[in-house]
């Protein structure tokens, strides 16, 4: 079983490959926006999560769902 840390990796590499894949044109067009679309989604959520920017908005101390 993997725990949430092995599990963020994960999808961060699938985000990286799909947002690489799209921009290298190796997928059809369709397939590229929507992977192009959740890959920003993701990356978003990633960055919002991040301890600095916790900080800058003022949720210190706040539990997320990536927070064990």
């Amino acid at each position: 079983m993997t725990n949430a840390h092995d599990a963020k990796n994960m999808v961060d590499g699938a985000a990286v490959v799909i947002g690489l894949g799209g921009f290298m044109e190796w997928f059809p067009p369709i397939v590229a926006l929507v992977g192009g679309i959740l890959t920003i989604v993701w990356m978003t959520i990633r960055i919002w999560e991040t301890d600095t920017v916790k900080q800058l908005t003022g949720r210190v101390g706040v539990k997320s769902a990536f927070d064990q």
